[in-house]
């Protein structure tokens, strides 16, 4: 329900007319449930070209210790999970890390820890606590990341960024800017989310110099 006039898309009530409020979809092997206000990939066949290609562009190991930035339900951290140390997913939406949190139990992972809070902030925290970064997976909304997240993130000093885009364009700005501060792309790779149209994903892997 939504009686607002802007253009946010979801109410803070809603009513289930049918059913239980949530569906389950299976995702590299692992299983999601995903509610109301979850935001989830709607094409199922290449969401995973697209985060398979994310996670081979990686330098990760058994030893490597990960971020996933803006983490959702945990697909992208889940999905990591089984080929790394330790990951840690954060995410703003209380809903999402509910479900991610409940996603993590349902596939029995115990290496993936989810946290509520401000990305960027979160990764300072990290920071602070002396806890090493190998690489931070960012995908971000359409406006892409602020200038403020990007700071915290080169403080991260990450040896590489896997930077996930829906809009190249914001991507581009962002990547300017982290040019400029130390890293460099050395991979980009678009995948086609909706064939004819120009809703192109891009997947870019950058470099500390």
């Amino acid at each position: 329900i939504n009686d607002r006039h802007d253009n946010v898309i979801l109410g803070d009530e809603e009513k289930i007319l049918y059913g239980k409020g949530y569906i389950y979809d299976t995702l590299l092997d692992n299983q999601y449930k995903i509610s109301l206000k979850s935001f989830y990939q709607i094409n199922p066949i290449q969401v995973e070209k697209l985060y398979q290609t994310a996670i081979d562009l990686a330098h990760i190991n058994q030893d490597s210790v990960v971020l996933d930035a803006y983490c959702g339900i945990g697909t992208i951290t889940l999905s990591l999970a089984k080929h790394v140390k330790k990951i840690y997913g954060v995410e703003v939406v209380p809903q999402a890390i509910e479900d991610a949190k409940n996603n993590a139990l349902l596939n029995k992972i115990d290496n993936a820890e989810f946290v509520c809070d401000d990305a960027g902030k979160y990764m300072v925290e990290l920071v602070k606590k002396n806890i090493h970064l190998d690489v931070v997976f960012v995908d971000p909304p359409r406006k892409g990341c602020s200038e403020e997240f990007l700071e915290h993130l080169l403080q991260a000093n990450p040896k590489e960024i896997i930077y996930i885009s829906c809009d190249v364009a914001t991507q581009a700005r962002d990547a300017k800017y982290l040019n400029e501060h130390g890293y460099t792309i050395t991979h980009c790779q678009p995948v086609d989310m909706f064939p004819h149209t120009f809703h192109v994903e891009t997947v870019c892997l950058l470099s500390r110099k």
